[in-house]
């Protein structure tokens, strides 16, 4: 019987990474990665190798790891993921620090299409004394989002419907929104991870930014005086989105990058 360092190894052979296979054997075991460090050399568990297997085909057939396991890490929060909801990523943290920058204590929070829930609670577990809501279209992604907030405990009001029109009449200090971004027609969204993630919380018109438009389009009546509008958008797409700011309604229009020294968040402050 093979112990657990060879399986580990032929299993990232196999799939070309070391740390999806060290993911899903932990989820096949029921343990976390640490726990090999410890029991590489145990051998393995008939059963266990059955299930893990069975994860690592489904992987080989492209399936991503945060929905074979039903979780992915976001700002060191442990988020429940399914097919419903966006798989959260690493360069989304940097929206996450941006609205944290300009919410004043106590300050009134909108993410616009939370999906699971990842910056909305990012910011909720960074700034407890916030007042913290999101919106998603999906009930079934809502839903996913609510488990989140129950199981890390932290308090977010979650609204569904179609980006403002949950919460016409209020206003917030700042609104935060990871929106489809990506061309209808791209080639990506037929490769890749991005085949299996719900098609309308990626691809949004021809050129990517009919959602950002609407959302640049509304926001003015949603925001407090001086409130931040932000979101994150693609790394191509820098020029394109600091031109929808109209000068009349906004003003200190700018966009960061990411770690990637890629454009990936821009946002406005309201007149």
């Amino acid at each position: 019987m093979s112990d657990f360092r060879t399986i580990l190894r032929q299993a990232a052979d196999a799939l070309g990474d070391r740390l999806e296979a060290e993911l899903l054997l932990a989820h096949a075991m029921g343990v976390n990665r640490a726990w090999f460090f410890a029991h590489g050399d145990d051998p393995a568990d008939a059963a266990a190798m059955a299930r893990f297997h069975a994860l690592v085909r489904r992987r080989a057939a492209g399936e991503p790891v945060a929905y074979i396991t039903g979780q992915r890490d976001f700002w060191s929060l442990p988020l429940a993921v399914t097919p419903a909801t966006l798989i959260p990523r690493p360069e989304t943290e940097r929206l996450v620090e941006l609205a944290l920058e300009r919410l004043s204590p106590g300050g009134r929070l909108l993410d616009l299409g939370t999906g699971s829930g990842a910056i909305a609670l990012a910011v909720a577990k960074e700034r407890p004394d916030a007042s913290v809501h999101a919106v998603d279209a999906s009930e079934a992604a809502l839903e996913v989002a609510r488990r989140n907030a129950r199981s890390l405990g932290l308090d977010v009001t979650f609204h569904h419907g179609d980006w403002f029109a949950p919460v016409a009449g209020e206003r917030f200090d700042v609104v935060v929104s990871n929106p489809p971004y990506i061309e209808e027609g791209d080639e990506h969204l037929s490769r890749g991870d991005l085949r299996f993630e719900p098609r309308s919380a990626l691809a949004s018109g021809a050129d990517g930014l009919d959602d950002i438009r609407r959302i640049v389009g509304d926001a003015p009546v949603h925001l407090s005086p001086n409130g931040w509008l932000l979101f994150e958008h693609g790394w191509n797409q820098g020029d394109a989105v600091r031109g929808l700011f109209d000068v009349t309604r906004w003003r200190d229009t700018f966009t960061a990058i990411d770690l990637e020294e890629r454009d990936r968040v821009s946002g406005a402050r309201s007149r």
